[in-house]
């Protein structure tokens, strides 16, 4: 099992006390799955994606990567596990904007220590990119932007990649594409791939779908 994710719980203050964002969620995925997580905005989506990432830190519960419970481990060893595991691929692309197309790619494997030339320029290839790499981000259209985010993520080889609402930003087409993309790369990489999605055509496409409304599994 790659991810066990058992009686999550998580709350944040509000301005009349605590406000439960996640109530007892539970769920897992094996390597070469994929799961779409659904509901409305507000239901918890989000929340569960950036604890199952370690960007956050559960209230109570665990979440599980490779059979390590990521709570219990400090700062620096969370950073490690999403350095050397986890891509997290997000909806506002998080390039960095002093870096060319080519170096934003390669700087997570880089920082990992897993850069694999021919890998980079075989994902390059087929996200469309080739031609484009010594631009800037600013020079790309959105489409585009996504495209190297993605490529960035995969260029490391993550056992567990995270996508919150990849496609958000992109028309019909271009989602579809980005998705192919993402759904060929992940199998033959032999990753899971747990994605946010508000799109019911897109979530159709994945393996799985785990739906939540107001904390909790509906």
């Amino acid at each position: 099992m790659l991810l066990r994710v058992k009686d999550l719980m998580k709350s944040y203050a509000g301005p009349d006390g605590a406000v439960a964002i996640l109530n007892g969620i539970s769920m897992a995925m094996d390597r070469g799955g994929t799961l779409a997580l659904t509901g409305e905005s507000g239901s918890g989506k989000s929340t569960l994606l950036h604890l199952v990432g370690g960007l956050d830190q559960p209230d109570n519960g665990r979440v599980e990567i490779d059979g390590v419970d990521i709570g219990a481990l400090d700062d620096t060893s969370r950073a490690a596990v999403r350095r050397d595991k986890v891509g997290v691929i997000f909806q506002q692309f998080n390039l960095i904007p002093s870096l060319t197309v080519a170096s934003n790619i390669a700087f997570q494997a880089r920082l990992a220590g897993v850069e694999d030339a021919d890998w980079t320029r075989d994902l390059t290839t087929r996200m469309g990119l080739a031609d484009h790499l010594a631009k800037y981000p600013e020079q790309l259209s959105g489409g585009q932007q996504q495209r190297v985010a993605i490529a960035r993520t995969l260029a490391a080889r993550p056992a567990l990649v995270l996508a919150d609402e990849p496609t958000g930003n992109l028309d019909e087409t271009t989602a579809d594409t980005v998705l192919d993309l993402m759904l060929t790369l992940v199998a033959e990489t032999n990753a899971a791939l747990l994605m946010v999605t508000h799109s019911e055509r897109l979530a159709a496409r994945m393996g799985r779908r785990l739906h939540l409304r107001a904390g909790h599994v509906a």
